[in-house]
């Protein structure tokens, strides 16, 4: 009953600014007075279609999302992790240090990696840019993945090492299951972030690297909200996507599907 009320009050709160923004960028603005709804007008979208550089921009920005994606799953798994189930001198420093680039001004950031970036050959290039997205988007993989292990603990990972589990039937048959909330939240999170960095994309790029945001953010300086509302709809599909795409994988290597089948399982074995 309490999901019914949860999803009763979370579908409509989501679909209104996305039919907000599918009727801003047909319609434009409805002023009051005028008939309701508005002549249907696709100008808007004409306008990202002209721009030549938008089909480049969406592939580079989903390339480096996808890379900025691997690598948080990969810091953030063993970062967590170590954090959450291990004891080691040092932890807390480690640990703050990791946090520190949420607190610090991202174009101070961006200035001072730009020079290091040039010294290594990765400036203007987009696999510097996908590093440079790391710094925004692993503090927060690190704390969901610590969060994550934190509920589920040391004895039950160890538990399956006195049953001589190895390391990879233990991670995908104990350990994948109960990280799903954990890994739904960075998969989102972290294509959204990497994204909408448009400062970041800017300095380290050069302009030779053209992503979304590249070409999304010059258009808040006009006042032409149809094509800004066409724009916000175009972002929105990148991470829909990538969320939609990853469930379904999720779906096919998690061997426990929901907790009602466990629970159902646990039961007919007692």
């Amino acid at each position: 009953m309490k999901r019914i009320g949860f999803y009763a009050v979370a579908i409509p709160l989501f679909l209104f600014p996305v039919c907000f923004f599918v009727y801003k960028s047909l319609f434009g603005i409805w002023r009051w007075g005028e008939t309701f709804p508005v002549a249907l007008n696709t100008r808007a979208w004409k306008v990202i279609a002209g721009e030549g550089e938008l089909l480049s921009a969406i592939v580079v920005s989903i390339v480096i999302a996808v890379m900025v994606l691997v690598l948080n799953l990969l810091i953030g798994l063993t970062a967590g992790k170590a954090f959450a189930l291990h004891r080691f001198r040092g932890k807390v420093f480690l640990e703050s240090m990791l946090m520190m680039p949420l607190f610090l001004p991202t174009l101070v950031v961006a200035a001072g990696l730009q020079m290091v970036f040039i010294r290594m050959g990765l400036a203007d290039t987009w696999i510097g840019v996908a590093l440079v997205h790391l710094i925004p988007t692993v503090p927060y993989s690190i704390k969901l993945f610590k969060s994550a292990y934190e509920g589920i603990g040391r004895e039950l990972i160890e538990q399956s090492l006195f049953l001589g589990g190895g390391a990879l039937h233990r991670f995908r048959h104990i350990e994948l299951p109960q990280l799903i909330p954990a890994l739904n939240s960075v998969l989102f999170l972290t294509v959204v972030i990497s994204l909408g960095q448009y400062v970041l994309t800017a300095i380290i790029g050069g302009g030779s690297v053209v992503t979304l945001a590249m070409i999304y953010y010059p258009f808040t300086r006009s006042a032409d909200e149809s094509v800004m509302a066409a724009f916000s709809l175009v972002f929105m599909m990148i991470p829909s996507a990538t969320y939609l795409i990853s469930g379904l994988v999720l779906n096919i290597f998690i061997p426990y599907k929901s907790s009602k089948k466990r629970r159902g399982n646990n039961t007919t074995w007692n």
